[in-house]
């Protein structure tokens, strides 16, 4: 019978459950929205729920993407919220000053300068964990509560609008029918999967996240490691920082970006990537991603009370988080099974029927 072992294969991969509560919410939707599947070409563009989700999924998609990589190496970055805003505010800051705002140039110029920031962010954040030695959650606080304050002083507290064309391509724009945000999307991903699993940088950051202190001393500059992936997750917050900016054609100091540092590392979680670090999976945060984002979109659509939508919504993360703990699963389920074999009398193994070894005797001193 091999029927048996693939299936159990198959329900113990990491990303079985998360893949099936994406289904299940997908599938939620369709009573409330008939036509929740279906995609509609209108002036060359494909619309549909399932393009917005990933078109709104985007941003949280990069956040989470460089947040798995820091959270394999054992560390966390609370500071990508804030990075977000501090990049679309320096770049619309830059193109609202300018005469042509629709100049490739100044355009190029402008991501540039955000995304410039955001490095600095992030070797200030790598700096601090991997020479300073500080606790990354108190490093990256940091610039979560300053970074959003030098925000609001790029903008002056109030909200910039640019009125560029090549800029709204970044989160607002389309390609070949669809929006271009997912192919951004969809580059930064293959690069991180080529990089990670393709040559030996994603072994060399599992092993710091395993122990850092060990790989240091078989020759694992662990210190580099952990301010190379820093530097990746603050790049990836300032792309996303890009995208939210274009899609409004706005920056918002005070709310671009706000808390989804916290939706990143539930993706994160959810995709099967420990917060102790160690192995991750990049794919399994994209699918992490999608969760939360569907989940967003399925509480507007089965209109559950605005008061009440984040309770709704911790309430599905728990139960994700739950359904994907192996402990959780040979509990409730593994119970189930025993109890269904002779009348709930567990099945013996020999090993388990095996007489215990004799103690070893003790050593008395007179």
């Amino acid at each position: 019978m091999t029927t048996t072992p693939r299936w159990r294969a198959l329900t113990h991969h990491h990303l079985i459950w998360p893949v099936a509560v994406l289904v299940l919410l997908l599938l939620v939707n369709v009573p409330f929205t008939p036509d929740f599947f279906s995609i509609r070409m209108t002036d060359g563009h494909l619309y549909g729920s399932l393009v917005s989700i990933v078109l709104f999924g985007s941003p949280l998609i990069l956040v989470a993407v460089g947040m798995t990589l820091v959270i394999a190496t054992g560390g966390i970055d609370l500071s990508v919220g804030a990075v977000v805003a501090i990049t679309g505010a320096l770049a619309c800051s830059y193109l609202s000053d300018q005469t042509d705002q629709g100049a490739l140039s100044g355009v190029l110029l402008a991501m540039a300068l955000g995304l410039a920031a955001a490095a600095v962010c992030g070797l200030w954040n790598g700096f601090l964990v991997a020479r300073m030695g500080i606790q990354p959650i108190i490093a990256t606080l940091i610039i979560m509560v300053a970074g959003r304050g030098v925000a609001q002083l790029i903008t002056d507290g109030q909200i910039i609008t640019v009125n560029s064309e090549p800029y709204k391509l970044i989160g607002g724009g389309y390609w070949l029918t669809l929006p271009f945000s997912i192919f951004v999307v969809a580059a930064v991903v293959a690069v991180t999967v080529a990089l990670t699993r393709r040559t030996a940088l994603g072994l060399l950051v599992e092993s710091v996240g395993g122990n850092a202190e060990a790989s240091r001393l078989v020759g694992i500059r662990s210190r580099r490691i952990k301010i190379m992936v820093y530097v990746f997750c603050a790049l990836c917050a300032g792309i996303a920082g890009l995208m939210i900016s274009s899609n409004t054609s706005a920056a918002d100091g005070n709310n671009a970006g706000l808390w989804i540092e916290l939706d990143a590392i539930l993706a994160v979680v959810i995709g099967g990537t420990s917060l102790l670090g160690g192995r991750f999976s990049v794919g399994g945060t994209v699918v992490g991603a999608l969760v939360i984002q569907t989940l967003t979109t399925t509480i507007y659509t089965i209109g559950v009370p605005t008061q009440t939508n984040l309770v709704f919504k911790a309430a599905v993360v728990i139960v994700v988080c739950l359904l994907q703990s192996p402990k959780f699963r040979a509990k409730v389920f593994g119970a189930r099974r025993s109890g269904a074999k002779g009348g709930g009398t567990p099945d013996t193994s020999p090993a388990d029927a095996a007489p215990a070894p004799e103690a070893a005797p003790r050593m008395e001193v007179s």
